[in-house]
């Protein structure tokens, strides 16, 4: 049974979309009244935050269509229903920074569950940096986005996948070309 389905005030999917934020700044401040006298909501509110919390992290931005596209759609709606075209919404997620980390390699945080002890990164090796040799605590799962990137004795090409054991060790990593790639691993693996 969930936290929503043990909601019985009615007010389960404002309380959702409150977490959220996708309200208007109105609805915002009623919903907020609201939870602040209602103890089924508080309870659903705090459930509620874990999820939203690890989510803030997350790019919101990763399958929102071109700004084209969206310009087309909305004017078709427009012309569909006789109103003005509608703009599109306003970017809410801020991108995280790229970090150097070492040399010839940065990383870009895209999400962090501590109780998991996981990560989810971008990271990107320039031409001829390599990454030290490393035994994995956990799973390591890589997505080669762009570039070419050796792991031993295994060269990944855009769009190759790498699945890491845990246990396994990496005694060479490293791009000729440089790369981009998709990084969930372990936030506890040890460097050699």
């Amino acid at each position: 049974m969930s936290v929503a389905d043990e909601n019985h005030c009615g007010h389960a999917e404002t309380t959702s979309a409150y977490a959220l934020q996708a309200l208007s700044a109105d609805e915002a401040a009623a919903a907020q009244a609201h939870i602040a006298g209602c103890a089924d909501c508080r309870r659903e509110l705090a459930a509620l935050r874990g999820l939203t919390d690890r989510l803030v992290a997350w790019p919101t931005d990763v399958l929102r269509p071109p700004a084209s596209l969206q310009q087309r759609l909305a004017q078709r709606l427009a012309e569909e229903t006789g109103e003005a075209p509608a703009a599109p919404p306003p970017r809410r997620w801020s991108e995280p920074d790229w970090e150097d980390v070492a040399p010839g390699i940065k990383c870009k945080l895209l999400a962090n569950d501590r109780e998991a002890r996981r990560v989810s990164m971008l990271v990107r090796l320039a031409p001829g940096a390599s990454y030290p040799p490393h035994t994995h605590a956990g799973v390591e799962e890589l997505h080669l986005l762009d570039g070419e990137l050796w792991i031993d004795e295994r060269k990944l090409f855009p769009g190759d996948y790498n699945y890491g054991p845990p246990g396994a060790s990496d005694e060479r990593v490293w791009s000729e070309t440089g790369c981009t790639c998709v990084l969930i691993t372990s936030i506890d693996d040890t460097l050699r």
